[in-house]
């Protein structure tokens, strides 16, 4: 063994001391449940005596399971066009605010992440409920006679899910957009450049990384929240985290509800690995 390889050896079994611990709670936390889910997922009964493919077989063939599957991805796709509507004005806002300000401002974007999301889901209920504020104000001020369905509806349910989401979005964006150089604000406009060109030519895709990021974030969290969307949609609206629920606790069919929960897993790590495939193509080509 060289003298180099031996420097190098006490390095790296520092650093396997370091992973270990991750490593032993990623592996009884995260891939251990997903490799049973897997495993149960494999089998046509309940009692897991014989194995096939038949359970992926059968969600894939059927029309109403894609249904199932097309709608809940459409719904991470308008709660994130939406989130990201609302939180990169608020993100920029931030980042261009005095200190004072900024300081107001993180509270209230950190605020509803000390709040439970079955909470704030409860608290949708009464925004939108038929005797709630939005339709007792509307009625006060003459503009319906009588309150709308606001509730258990689609749009109810991403208008909840981009509210509850929003934080997700946000951070990361701030996060970005404090780590652009100030004076390149200053350099645009020494070359003749308004605020306008200066934000769309400069900031807008040095920010790109974040709102990936936040993008990604909210997605994968609103596609697989169960709580806001069974509680706002009312159980009229069919998901897959409810679908899972219906065929596990209600069907008692673990095998199937075992593989619709592979198969969403799959789509939102497919979708992610394609994104973040199409930011490095967009990079590459933007640095050649």
């Amino acid at each position: 063994m060289t003298r180099s390889a031996r420097s190098t050896l006490p390095g790296l079994l520092k650093n396997w001391q370091l992973v270990l611990p991750l490593a032993v709670f990623f592996t009884a936390f995260v891939f251990g449940p997903l490799a049973l889910l897997g495993y149960v997922s494999l089998h046509t009964d309940v009692s897991l005596e014989q194995a096939s493919l038949g359970q992926y077989t059968k969600f894939l063939t059927d029309g109403f399971n894609l249904g199932v599957l097309g709608a809940t991805l459409w719904l991470g796709l308008k709660v994130t066009l939406l989130t990201l509507l609302i939180g990169y004005p608020l993100a920029y806002l931030y980042s261009v605010s005095p200190p004072r300000w900024q300081k107001l401002l993180i509270l209230l974007i950190v605020l509803p992440l000390l709040t439970s999301a079955v909470v704030r889901t409860f608290a949708w209920l009464v925004i939108l409920g038929r005797q709630g504020i939005v339709n007792e104000s509307l009625v006060a001020l003459g503009l319906l006679e009588m309150p709308a369905k606001l509730l258990f509806t689609p749009t109810a349910v991403v208008v909840a899910l981009a509210q509850i989401e929003l934080p997700l979005m946000v951070l990361p964006i701030i996060t970005v957009l404090a780590g652009i150089d100030p004076n390149l604000r200053q350099a645009s406009a020494s070359l003749g450049a308004g605020s306008w060109r200066t934000f769309l030519q400069v900031i807008l895709p040095l920010s790109a990384p974040g709102v990936l990021a936040g993008c990604l974030l909210v997605y994968a969290s609103s596609v697989s929240a169960f709580v806001t969307q069974t509680l706002v949609g009312g159980g009229q609206q069919m998901f897959m985290p409810f679908y899972i629920y219906q065929q596990a606790i209600q069907a008692n069919n673990y095998p199937f509800a075992a593989a619709i929960a592979m198969i969403l897993l799959a789509s939102v790590l497919a979708i992610v690995v394609m994104v973040n495939l199409l930011a490095r193509r967009m990079r590459g080509v933007a640095h050649g």
